[in-house]
Parts: structure tokens; sequence; C-alpha cells
């Protein structure tokens, strides 16, 4: 079993390994991902593939007018569609059923596929009701609607995905995308002497799957959502403050957290203090977990805290060396709940 589940998973941390682990040769399964989010579920557990064409489709083609590269191979009957319904070179009903009879062919039955095998725990099931084929939505996707964590996920999916299609684009593996962070607009980028800027994912977003929709300090909810009260901050492990006192780049993902309003800013919060030990080492083990699970910012964080283990270990003690002699304060929540991470 990988570090992102637990003994005993829950509902999110399934949902959240197939969104991270499932293989990626298309980016059908994030499509199909947030079609499931956005199914009105009121509606019944039985959806048509006819009646799912009308989200995968849509969410498809909102990617495609950002980038081309859906898939790894050459060609696809689906995807021409969709490029062709964008410029209106065909009707609506025509993309309807060439999504229905070519968008689904693998995506549904590799969608629980993790590391190889199908996990124990399904969101649907494959179905046919006369001459009409389908899904039926299990409980597990309906009790996973009703969590608190549930309008978060689609931003994890939207992050992951807008990961993977831009390595894709750039003809790299997305372990291999470098990735850099802009704190005015919470916003990672990609740029390099080839390449000018360009926008990729929300941090939040791309964080949150790791952290499960928990403050990293004190494991209270936190979510991605912009307008809820309880929206995570995106706090610097090491204060931002050390910034101007050392030559390693603060603002990269290694040191990156998401935490919640109290932890980073309350009566009791961090501020401009370091963080336990403890706390350190559960740093650790979010960026070793990143790199091992060859995660879309795998290789931005070796490049920023070395290729061995050893060396990143080296790195980090380094850093809390530098940072409690400038800072001397120690930090820690005062209560934490329980461990999810």
């Amino acid at each position: 079993m990988s570090l992102f589940t637990e003994e005993y998973p829950s509902l999110e941390s399934y949902w959240r390994s197939v969104i991270l682990f499932g293989r990626n040769v298309a980016t059908y399964k994030f499509a199909l991902a947030k079609s499931l989010i956005d199914l009105d579920l009121q509606a019944g557990s039985f959806v048509s593939l006819e009646e799912l064409s009308e989200p995968f489709s849509r969410n498809i083609m909102d990617h495609i007018k950002i980038n081309d590269k859906q898939i790894t191979s050459r060609s696809s009957t689906f995807l021409d569609a969709c490029r062709a319904a964008i410029q209106n070179e065909i009707p609506h009903d025509e993309l309807i059923s060439t999504t229905e009879k070519y968008g689904f062919v693998n995506v549904l039955d590799a969608f629980h596929i993790v590391n190889q095998s199908e996990i124990p725990v399904k969101f649907f099931e494959k179905e046919k009701r006369g001459r009409k084929k389908g899904i039926v939505l299990t409980d597990n996707l309906f009790m996973l609607n009703e969590g608190k964590q549930f309008q978060s996920l689609g931003h994890e999916v939207e992050a992951r995905w807008r990961l993977v299609e831009t390595a894709w684009s750039l003809n790299l593996s997305p372990s291999l995308l470098e990735v850099h962070y802009d704190e005015n607009s919470n916003i990672f980028f990609i740029e390099n002497e080839k390449i000018r800027r360009t926008d990729v994912t929300s941090a939040r977003d791309a964080l949150n799957g790791y952290q499960k929709g928990k403050c990293f300090y004190c494991f209270d909810d936190i979510s991605v959502e912009s307008l809820s009260d309880d929206l995570g901050d995106i706090d610097h492990f090491f204060p931002h403050s050390l910034q101007g006192e050392v030559k390693i780049n603060l603002n990269g993902v290694w040191n990156l957290v998401l935490t919640c309003k109290s932890c980073n800013r309350g009566t009791n919060g961090k501020f401009a203090r370091v963080p336990t030990i403890k706390l350190l080492e559960r740093l650790h083990k979010r960026n070793s977990f990143f790199i091992e699970s060859h995660h879309p910012l795998r290789e931005t964080l070796i490049i920023q805290t070395g290729k061995r283990e050893v060396d990143r270990v080296s790195f980090l003690k380094t850093m809390d060396s530098i940072a409690i002699n400038y800072l001397i304060h120690r930090w820690q929540p005062i209560y934490e709940h329980s461990p999810v991470f």
C-alpha cells in the first residue's frame, strides 16, 4: 500500500488515489472524475452513456481550448470530434453520439485501477439496461458527495489535469515538469529560456490532494473553495522573512504547505517562528511522497532539495539550523486533531 493511503482508507483517500496514482495515457480519467462530481445525484443512480457524454465531452473541450495535448497516442476519433465541435464543424448531436461510441472505450474499466490493481471501493459499476449502456453510481459516490471535502475534490482533479497536460504539451513525462510559484497570485507556473511563462494551476488545488483537506500543522478541516470561510492559507514552512538571509528559494514547492487560518495567523499562530522537528519530519515525508509517487511536482522538488533522500534530509537540516539561529523560537499548534497523513 502506498504512503498516500491509510490503514483504513477513507472514501476521499480512495478517490484521491485514483486521481494521483491511476495510470495516465489520456486525460479521460480526469474528465470522467469531473463529470461524476458534477452529476445531479438526485436524478437517480443509473446514468446512460448518452447522458454522461454531455459533461464528459464538455470537460474535455474546455481543456482542449487551453491545451490541445490530451493523449499520448497520435490520434483519437473522440478528440477529433471535440476539436470539430469547438470549431462548430459538427452538430452537437454528432459530438454526443461520437463521445458515447468512442469516449468511454477504456476509461470506465481503467478508472478504478491504481498501481496495476483494482481498488476495493468503486464509485460506479458498468451496467446495461435494455439497449442503453451506462453506469450505476454506487453508494460510495453518494457518501463522498455528502462529505465535507467534496467541494475540494473537483479543484484537485483540475490541478492534476493541468499539470499532466502541460507536461505532455512540452513532450515531457509529468514527473519531469519543473514548476515555480507566484506568491502574489498563488499560482504554479512554468518558465525557462525556451518557454515563456505559462500559468498551470492553483497552488492550493495542487497541494491539497496530499493533505486531504486538512491543515498541515493541526489537521483541522480546510477548503480550497475561494469563498469558503475555511479557505486554507498557503504558508511558507520556513518563514519567508528569512529570504533576505538565505540564497535558497523559500517560494519553492518544497517549502509550501496549506494551513488553517488559526495556525498561520491566529492568536497562537506560527507567524515567523520555526516549526518543531516533528513538523519538519512531516514536511520531509510530504516531499518524499510527491517524489516517490512520480507526481508532476517530482522534478521540481528534486531540483530544489536534492536527488537522493540523504541529500534532501541534509538540505532540510541545514535550513532548520539556519532558521532557528535567525528566528530563535520554535512553534507547534496547541492542539492537533487525529493525523490523516
